[in-house]
């Protein structure tokens, strides 16, 4: 009822990041068929619109003229331009969806960081 579901579900991250090694780690045509890519291009575009969202919420704790906030309304604008063009069944299509995953996750662990430590309760 609250829209947070995804907030409250934790991130396979250690998938996410053994798929992202996988598909940048392609240096040739891997043999697949189309809807295979497809299919992988499709998958990370899911993880990178939840990654999306964690960065954006993690982004919205800091004050507006926090350079680590700007920082990341950058990888987001770009997230949302690369991601308003349907995924295609192409390693050029996968391979950038890999990198915007692993772009994500950067500018999330860069936010954690620098994220105010929460008030002690007295």
């Amino acid at each position: 009822p609250e829209g947070r579901l995804e907030a409250e579900l934790p991130l396979d991250r250690e998938l996410h990041k053994a798929l992202v090694k996988a598909v940048l780690g392609w240096t040739a045509v891997p043999g697949l068929p189309p809807a295979d890519l497809h299919q992988i291009a499709l998958l990370l575009t899911g993880v990178t619109r939840a990654v999306a969202a964690d960065v954006r919420r993690a982004a919205d704790l800091l004050p507006e003229d926090h350079a680590a906030r700007a920082l990341a309304d950058v990888v987001l604008g770009e997230a949302d331009r690369r991601l308003s063009v349907p995924p295609e069944g192409t390693v050029r299509c996968a391979q950038g969806h890999a990198r915007l995953v692993r772009a994500l996750y950067e500018r999330l662990d860069r936010l954690v960081s620098a994220a105010p430590e929460p008030a002690k309760a007295p």
